[in-house]
């Protein structure tokens, strides 16, 4: 699939989980100049049934990667989507246009994951994946440099931020790739 048939960008808004990917895409949804569907992935993968097994000990699913693609796949095709997953490498990179990956400090990160009930077990894990940079890592070494972004998550005013920086780079997209002004 190439970018230059699509008249929208594919964005994925990846990070650990707590760092803000939801309410990032939401936002972007609101204040894009142009329509954009997001998906939750997560709740995609729940919803449709795309798993193996729920994994009791992680509490998550075990996502089933080619029937998870299958179906994104016609969705994606047609551009102007956001995949928000706390993973990005499973995406073919013919699909993405940019690759948001959200940072957070963890000790701020291990507030989010209590808030949300996580066991102490899964917030452990996911705070050190952010304190290793797994997610960040996973996206550079699967797709070019030019189209992954870190970004930081930490409060309100990075998401602000980070939304207009977002909605700037919808624009220039556009602009190169549709010809829109």
């Amino acid at each position: 699939m190439s970018s230059t048939s699509k008249q929208a960008p594919v964005i994925v808004i990846t990070g650990t989980p707590g760092t803000g990917k939801s309410a990032h895409a939401e936002r972007l949804v609101i204040q894009s100049p142009i329509p954009l569907k997001h998906i939750n992935v997560g709740e995609w993968v729940k919803e449709r049934g795309l798993y193996e097994n729920f994994d009791t000990e992680w509490q998550s699913y075990v996502v089933d990667e080619d029937r998870l693609l299958d179906e994104l796949e016609p969705i994606v095709s047609e551009g102007g989507v956001i995949l928000d997953w706390h993973t990005c490498e499973v995406f073919p990179e013919r699909w993405v246009d940019l690759v948001v990956v959200l940072r957070c400090d963890h000790t701020k990160l291990w507030e989010r994951l209590e808030k949300r009930q996580y066991p102490l077990k899964k917030i452990q894990e996911n705070n050190e994946a952010e304190i290793m940079q797994v997610v960040l890592d996973a996206a550079r070494e699967s797709y070019p440099a030019e189209i992954v972004v870190e970004l930081s998550s930490q409060e309100e005013k990075d998401l602000d931020a980070n939304v207009a920086d977002l909605v700037k780079w919808i624009n220039m997209w556009r602009k190169e790739h549709v010809g829109e002004t």
